[in-house]
């Protein structure tokens, strides 16, 4: 689809136009329910596999509990940026625990995962520098690299050797290397040991995003970084409360002194109303018992288990590395995607149709993610939902 101007309200009337026709525009469509197991939609009762909420936090009485009281004591908002009026004990006890969570000195919250990368790149990185991102970096990470103002390299999709040759042909400023741990619309997860390496060799500073490892990849939930044996050697970690953790914003996790001047020069946290504080205790609570109940990662990881090896039998194609705790079943047109994530939902399974341009032209994907909550009976009645592969039609 041939992209046209938005200069005026009948232009984007236009293009909106064809973003329909292309069966590439999104659409709303509020729950009136918790983000759980089962969802509420348009009247109806699905089984929510479409959810970032792995671990099944997001509506635990207990996490929600710690927000009720943090609300009876801060009320519903901060009130302000965290250096004017809006800082709190919460927001501290919490990026303690997420620091110790991590192995660092020290963490900031920022008030979305978005915010927190946007935040790091552009405090970090200047005109003199150069980064480097894998292509399927997610886009705040992208966003944040431009909005530094330094030269952008990407490079192919977990390609070591590409990586390598533009490291060699680097200038003399500062060198970042970018990429997510877990690449949640492919469910693969980056070579963090070779990447540790690699920066060490050409003094290259790493910076990971670990948005969809933090809580459900590694013991206690510490995160791929752990997992793959090189937390201590990663020297900017950035993080999120949404995901595994049930709730809301984002972290980034290092050494006193990076803290201490994404505090001053982040303007994504300077010039951002803090984190609620309610939002701020609920988190630290979930970062309690995800480390302590190991149960919701096992079975995490058995639903995804179950879900790959069944829809394998149904022919269709499927992108999963374990621990990646999301699966994608490619589709590849637009229209085959709507049709079958309706087919699904019309038969009580909510999943994620995945268009460009998130996803490349001609790769779109329905994206399946289980919850630990869900029960073994559930994720086999999602696997009988789906048609044979050779059922869906291509157009």
């Amino acid at each position: 689809m041939k992209e046209t101007s938005c200069s005026s309200p009948t232009a984007w009337t236009r293009r909106l136009e064809l973003w329909r026709r292309a069966d590439l525009e999104r659409t709303l469509s509020p729950a009136s329910s918790s983000a759980d197991c089962w969802a509420r939609r348009r009247g109806g009762r699905l089984l929510n596999l479409a959810s970032n909420n792995y671990l099944g936090l997001a509506s635990d009485t207990r996490v929600v509990q710690a927000a009720r009281k943090a609300m009876d004591r801060w009320g519903v908002g901060a009130g302000g940026s965290r250096l004017l009026s809006g800082d709190t004990e919460a927001h501290h006890d919490l990026e303690t625990e997420l620091a110790e969570l991590k192995g660092t000195e020290a963490s900031l919250v920022f008030a979305s995962g978005y915010a927190a990368n946007v935040g790091v790149l552009s405090a970090l990185a200047s005109a003199r520098d150069e980064l480097f991102l894998d292509t399927l970096c997610h886009a705040s990470l992208v966003d944040g690299a431009r909005l530094s103002g330094a030269k952008l390299h990407p490079f192919p999709h977990r390609d070591l050797g590409s990586l390598e040759k533009l490291l060699d042909a680097a200038g003399p400023g500062g060198r970042f290397v970018v990429t997510d741990t877990v690449f949640s619309m492919d469910a693969d997860l980056a070579p963090l040991p070779a990447l540790v390496s690699m920066t060490r060799r050409h003094r290259a500073a790493l910076v990971v995003d670990d948005a969809h490892g933090t809580g459900v990849i590694g013991r206690e939930g510490r995160g791929a970084p752990a997992y793959m044996g090189v937390a201590g050697e990663v020297p900017v970690t950035v993080g999120t409360l949404s995901k595994a953790l049930g709730v809301q914003g984002g972290f980034v996790a290092g050494s006193r002194d990076l803290i201490r001047w994404l505090v001053n020069r982040s303007r994504s946290f300077v010039y951002s109303t803090g984190l609620a504080p309610a939002l701020a205790a609920a988190a630290l609570e979930a970062v309690r018992i995800m480390r302590k109940e190991e149960w919701r990662r096992e079975r995490q990881q058995r639903h995804m288990a179950q879900l790959r090896a069944g829809l394998g039998q149904l022919g269709y194609s499927v992108l999963h590395e374990p621990p990646a705790p999301m699966l994608l079943v490619m589709t590849g047109n637009p229209r085959r995607t709507l049709r079958l994530a309706n087919h699904l939902e019309e038969r009580g399974v909510l999943v994620s149709a995945v268009r460009w341009p998130t996803v490349a032209k001609g790769a779109c994907r329905i994206r399946l993610a289980a919850m630990a909550t869900h029960t073994e009976a559930e994720i086999e009645a999602a696997v009988d939902a789906f048609p044979p592969a050779s059922k869906v039609p291509d157009a």
